[in-house]
């Protein structure tokens, strides 16, 4: 937590993250032109930033594109600011409507996160219905597996209403997964797309999410994405189920 209480300590950083909240995706000339600083100045906060695990990247063609990961900081109000404030839901995706066969440029809303685990672990907690029942935030049926391209994976909340469903558009084992995002709640039952990338770490596990052509009629989707990534953290590492579920309104 060192790396992100020092990549916070300076204001032109702070002014970066400010902008990736506002505007989600931005290249290094889309950040450079808010700074009264050189491009390599820039540059030089945004690989802090980076380092601290508060942006993730991704390349579109020649360009690379900037987004706020919120999961650290998330963790920091969990350990120390939560028990006294129970912070509210925050972050809203810009959302857009998709297509399967479109070709995916940046994503919408884009997540990394480290975990203590193996790979077989992470993949299985990843693509089995009964898994990710032990962990998911807001569902404790989860029925179906994602093994192939087709397979469906559908999430029920508790009084038996679906709440969403993933299809496999295509699978890599234990490297990508590619599916379509079906949402069953708030009205707007628009797809979009959405991947898990796993890549093994010295010390286990990097996950990726990237989310594309989210519709702007659904909100949550960012906040659901951090709840779901904390609990299946904390169900890998202690093996105990903790449900990040929404505040309930007083």
């Amino acid at each position: 937590m060192d790396a992100i209480f020092k990549a916070l300590n300076d204001p032109a950083r702070r002014a970066l993250l400010d902008s990736l909240r506002q505007s989600d995706g931005q290249t290094l000339t889309d950040l450079s032109e808010q700074l009264e600083m050189t491009r390599f100045g820039v540059m030089k906060h945004l690989k802090v930033l980076e380092d601290a695990q508060l942006i993730v990247t991704r390349k579109a063609g020649r360009f690379k594109h900037h987004y706020l990961n919120a999961l650290p900081l998330q963790e920091v109000m969990d350990r120390w600011i939560h028990p006294f404030l129970q912070p509210q839901a925050q972050a809203l995706s810009r959302l857009k409507a998709t297509l399967e066969g479109q070709t995916m440029t940046k994503p919408d809303f884009m997540m990394a996160t480290f975990i203590n685990c193996s790979h077989d672990a992470l993949w299985e907690a990843l693509t089995k219905g009964d898994l990710i029942a032990q962990y998911h935030f807001a569902c404790e049926t989860v029925t179906g597996d994602m093994q192939k391209n087709g397979d469906t994976v559908a999430y029920l909340f508790p009084h038996g209403a679906p709440m969403l469903s993933n299809r496999v558009i295509s699978i890599t084992p234990k490297t990508r997964i590619e599916m379509a995002f079906l949402p069953s709640w708030g009205g707007d039952e628009t797809p979009s797309r959405c991947v898990y990338l796993l890549e093994p770490t010295s010390t286990g596990m990097k996950l990726t999410v990237e989310h594309f052509d989210l519709p702007a009629a659904q909100t949550g989707v960012a906040e659901g994405w951090a709840r779901f990534a904390s609990g299946l953290k904390t169900w890998l590492e202690t093996g105990q189920t903790h449900r990040f579920a929404p505040e309930k309104s007083a």
